[in-house]
């Protein structure tokens, strides 16, 4: 062999073992899969899968931003007060913004469905003094099927339509609930707890709720019990569609003040919801209370009414606006009373 062809052979090894060597440090890794979002529609429209899961996740909220009057509108939101007791402020209108956003999380399981829900509010006034700008845990609850843990709105939220009434004193409490859903009818019973709802102790309250509907009527009856006061209260609730609109009745009667009911010994108030055209809706409505609370007992000789109306609109896809006008009487003592006009302009975007 000459020594050129050792030479070219000798070179000819060299290069394919540089090539091996050079072709080993370039291989790349193997890109994962991208799991792209889904849309999950087992729940109803906004939801989507947590990727990498079988939880399905809805996002949603509000901006609003609102401008109220009446007496100590300043104030009637929080009902902020001094050091003496005194109302904070005394302005007959006040302005502020809030926004809300809630996390729904639901998922399917052998004994029903599972859900997590998580909602706050980030309110915004300048009137920073009074504690009006603050973050509040709206609800934060876990349930299964029937059965709800956490701290949520009770039975005794729910109103009417418009905004004339007031149906319930304390609403929301850390709960313990269990709701019967059989389609047109419903049970429930619920434990709260009642920290805070007067300058009692601790104590507990107990709720029971049955509703039937028909058609286009439904019916709720509501009672609650606190063992604080030991004393309880009972609310009606009928709701019918009439022609264009929907008509609506509630009572409440009280044994003495509670937690659930406090303002008077009874109540009635009514409203119908018209729905003038796709956009616009009229709502008139009015509320009445007698024996008004004086103390911790009621007064017989005290009464109360309110009657105003509601409009909503809704400029766009959401895009709503609500305005309110009341007009208030109410007796201060045996003696002496007021009126006055009460109401708030909203602006809402919904998402």
């Amino acid at each position: 062999m000459s020594i050129r062809s050792l030479l070219l052979g000798s070179a000819a090894a060299l290069a394919a073992t540089s090539g091996a060597q050079a072709a080993d440090a370039i291989v790349a890794a193997e890109p994962e899969p991208m799991e792209y979002v889904r849309v999950c529609d087992a729940f109803g429209t906004g939801y989507f899968y947590i990727p990498g899961t079988e939880t399905c996740l809805k996002i949603g909220g509000f901006i609003r931003f609102q401008t109220a009057f009446g007496p100590d509108a300043a104030d009637s939101r929080y009902k902020q007060v001094d050091s003496t007791g005194a109302d904070r402020s005394s302005s007959d209108w006040d302005a502020f913004s809030r926004a809300y956003i809630s996390f729904d999380a639901k998922s399917d399981t052998e004994y029903g469905t599972l859900t997590g829900f998580f909602a706050a509010e980030f309110n915004a006034d300048n009137d920073t003094d009074a504690g009006d700008s603050f973050i509040d845990v709206d609800e934060a609850y876990i349930q299964l099927g029937g059965l709800k843990a956490g701290f949520f709105y009770s039975w005794w939220d729910k109103g009417i339509n418009g905004e004339s009434d007031s149906l319930g004193n304390n609403t929301e409490f850390n709960s313990i609930a269990y709701l019967y859903d059989g389609g047109s009818f419903q049970a429930g019973v619920a434990v709260d707890e009642l920290e805070g709802t007067s300058t009692k102790s601790n104590g507990v309250g107990v709720q029971g709720i049955v509703s039937a509907s028909v058609g286009g009527v439904s019916f709720d009856l509501l009672g609650g019990y606190d063992t604080e006061y030991e004393e309880g209260a009972i609310r009606a609730l009928l709701s019918a569609d009439l022609g264009p609109g929907v008509f609506q009745l509630a009572g409440v009667w009280a044994s003495d003040p509670n937690a659930y009911w406090n303002a008077s010994e009874w109540t009635v108030a009514a409203s119908y919801a018209f729905k003038a055209t796709d956009k616009l809706k009229i709502t008139p409505g009015g509320q009445y209370w007698s024996d008004l609370r004086s103390g911790n007992t009621f007064d017989s000789g005290l009464d109360k009414w309110r009657a105003g109306v509601t409009l909503d609109y809704a400029v766009t896809e959401g895009l709503a606006t609500r305005v309110s006008v009341q007009y208030n009487q109410e007796d201060l003592t045996a003696t002496t009373d007021r009126d006055y006009v009460s109401g708030f302009v909203r602006l809402q975007r919904n998402f």
